[in-house]
């Protein structure tokens, strides 16, 4: 059985999820059923995939999960891009959350890889 929280990158992602909860906060009221809410789904997606991918049996199933992780960071990044040109999320905060985000996707790669 893999421990999912002992994983630096299952932290990192759990971490990133309150930033985003954080920053999401100030979006416009006519986003909280868009932008706001698919940012938000992307990023508990990550760490969230990760540990479900955790508890299955197989190397390809766990590898499979790991990939849809990813594919949930490059969501968010592309998300995170869309609300910065919307003036949604100032430069400080986009450059934090771009860097954290790229942090995680090369995690996620290596582990990847590792398998």
């Amino acid at each position: 059985m893999r421990n999912f929280r002992n994983w630096e990158v299952w932290k990192n992602a759990k971490s990133l999820v309150k930033i985003v909860y954080q920053v999401t906060a100030s979006f416009p009221d006519t986003e909280k059923f868009g932008l706001t809410n698919q940012i938000r789904r992307a990023a508990v997606s990550i760490p969230a995939n990760i540990a479900e991918g955790a508890g299955r049996r197989t190397e390809k199933d766990f590898k499979n999960f790991l990939y849809i992780a990813l594919g949930s960071a490059f969501e968010l990044e592309a998300l995170i891009d869309l609300s910065h040109d919307l003036s949604f999320i100032k430069k400080d905060r986009f450059d934090e959350l771009h860097d954290r985000i790229n942090h995680i996707q090369r995690q996620l790669n290596s582990f990847i890889q590792k398998l």
